[in-house]
């Protein structure tokens, strides 16, 4: 009997899950709506998974604790992982993830399977930024003094996350969306 040669199989392609993070007002949503249209991904809003306690508190003003948090983090991660198990080859998912211990929750996901790649893109802002865009919403439950709140929570990537990829929110949308889909191309090209 001969050698048996084999092809190697080739690698499967990468799945990507990116969460567009940052606290109230910084643009969450306008930006993964871009991004999930511009990719041809899914899009998962966090906010709807809250349960129903976690949007009382904060309609009525009450920051929510780790405990409030941390099934909602985790049904977040798996709605991610379902939309992979499908045909998606990525998807697009919205959470502030103000703590790191947040976002290493949402990290799990790329421990579970070899070929998914897990990127928050950190959009970044200051306080007062926040608060005037948070004040100019109409019928939104996230108040002004919720922005307070989350930026007393807030732990801001450093530069030991190496799956972040941090965005300056100051400019115009347009300005944002661009450096964000660039940046995400460039991690989807291996380039970052």
């Amino acid at each position: 009997m001969g050698n048996v040669h084999s092809r190697p199989t080739p690698p499967r392609p990468l799945r990507h899950i990116f969460i567009i993070t940052g606290p109230a007002g910084c643009g969450k949503s306008s930006v993964a709506l871009f991004l999930a249209r511009r990719l041809n991904l899914p899009y998962i809003e966090g906010d709807d998974f809250h349960p129903r306690s976690n949007i009382e508190k904060m309609a009525n003003g009450i920051p929510l604790t780790d405990d409030d948090r941390w099934d909602w983090l985790e049904t977040i991660r798996k709605q991610a992982v379902l939309e992979l198990e499908g045909s998606a080859e990525g998807c697009v998912v919205t959470c502030s993830c103000l703590k790191r211990k947040y976002r290493d929750v949402i990290r799990l996901a790329s421990r579970e399977t070899d070929d998914v790649v897990v990127r928050f893109v950190y959009l970044r802002a200051d306080k007062e930024l926040l608060l005037c865009r948070v004040r100019a919403r109409k019928g939104h439950y996230m108040k002004d003094d919720m922005v307070a709140s989350q930026f007393e929570a807030l732990e801001e990537p450093d530069e030991t996350e190496l799956d972040v990829i941090p965005i300056d929110v100051s400019g115009t949308l347009d300005s944002v969306q661009d450096s964000t889909i660039d940046q995400v191309h460039r991690v989807m090209e291996g380039k970052a």
